[in-house]
């Protein structure tokens, strides 16, 4: 069985002394989970020689800069990982009071809801206080982590985070569709878009400071399952076409692979995990599959899903 990683990072905060420095984040200051030996206590003795490999490279691969109000539904998810540390993971908005992101981006080292965070919303760089930024807290009450949620497996890797504070729609903030009750198709062959502020190469030691994309095929399972396998990808899972090096990568965990159907914008997918071969080495990224998991979503949020 192929060892598949995790896309959340983790950074450093300065010690805070007011509101608003509570949201700036230094983006000097935040590594790669990987760095961290409490990423390694996870895995298993035979995996543990793995702290030595060489790494490569942790990116969204071969991306496009994103512009301001092309991605307005895109949310980036600080949560508190303890001891003055903070993961950086994406996430979707479902409505003005919840997001939608995946559930290792929300819990700790024994798979249980963080203290809380921070949401910045409508943000193209994460580094400065931008006109079109939103940034609202959320707690440990607000977050819903799936009840069968598994690290080690990766299963059932979903979560809803409801925000302290209501977001304001515009122009840059936006809810994402998700895919209606009556909606049974897998969208093997759609073009889909992964958006996010994963690193951008190995000489660089934090985060993309900018919102990045990548655009592919989204593949069916069987064409997934070339490369992984039926135990690792299963039908709550969407893989995205990983040609021409175009993916998501460390950093992107809990962001949306959408698709463009009939002029909205429709979320497919949410970033679970890659290979810890690479995100260039020709294996596809791995996704949960958003309409596998609608009951869940209806009972853990305020979205109403279409008929």
């Amino acid at each position: 069985m192929k060892l598949v990683a995790a896309f959340a990072l983790v950074g450093l905060l300065a010690t805070l002394a007011s509101a608003r420095s509570l949201l700036d984040i230094d983006p000097a200051r935040v590594k790669s989970i990987e760095e961290y030996d409490r990423y390694w206590r996870r895995l298993p003795a035979e995996l543990q020689y793995l702290r030595t490999v060489e790494q490569p490279t942790r990116r969204i691969t071969n991306g496009q800069l994103a512009t301001a109000g092309q991605f307005p539904y895109q949310a980036v998810v600080y949560s508190e990982a303890g001891d003055g540390y903070y993961s950086l993971c994406g996430g979707t908005i479902l409505t003005t009071t919840y997001v939608l992101t995946a559930a290792h981006c929300v819990t700790d080292d024994f798979d249980r809801a963080v203290t809380g965070g921070i949401v910045f919303l409508g943000a193209t760089d994460r580094t400065v206080f931008q006109s079109t930024q939103q940034r609202m807290s959320f707690g440990n009450a607000g977050i819903r982590v799936h009840p069968q949620y598994n690290s080690t497996s990766i299963r059932n890797d979903i979560a809803t985070v409801r925000l302290d504070t209501a977001a304001i729609f515009n122009t840059y903030v936006k809810a994402i569709d998700l895919p209606a009750l009556s909606d049974a198709r897998q969208f093997g062959g759609f073009e889909g878009t992964a958006s996010g502020f994963g690193r951008t190469a190995d000489t660089v030691p934090a985060a993309s400071n900018v919102l990045m994309f990548v655009r592919n095929p989204v593949m069916t399972n069987a064409q997934c399952n070339a490369y992984w396998s039926t135990a690792v990808v299963q039908a709550q899972n969407v893989c995205l076409d990983p040609y021409g090096g175009r993916s998501a990568c460390h950093g992107d965990s809990g962001g949306p692979l959408a698709v463009q159907d009939a002029g909205r914008s429709l979320q497919v997918g949410i970033a679970s995990f890659v290979s810890a071969n690479g995100c260039t080495s020709g294996a596809p990224s791995v996704w949960v599959r958003v309409s596998y998991f609608r009951d869940f979503i209806s009972q853990n949020s305020n979205y109403v899903f279409r008929a």
